[in-house]
């Protein structure tokens, strides 16, 4: 289960590289289409890193457990 969220929280990035992908090809020419995919980058994002904690600690205390 643990190699699955670990999978998981790569695909949060690559969501985020994908929006500011987006964002940046897309700013002159439709802005407010943009504003969608900003949430989205930051969203993911925040997301990765919680993922991310949230599994360093699951590990953690599976490996304490006698």
């Amino acid at each position: 289960m643990i190699k699955i969220l670990k999978y998981t929280e790569y695909l949060y990035l690559i969501v985020a590289v994908l929006s500011l992908y987006k964002i940046f090809s897309e700013w002159n020419t439709n802005r407010e289409g943009t504003y969608l995919f900003i949430f989205f980058a930051i969203i993911s994002t925040a997301m990765f890193l919680f993922r991310r904690r949230y599994r360093q600690k699951f590990e953690k205390r599976n490996q304490d457990k006698p």
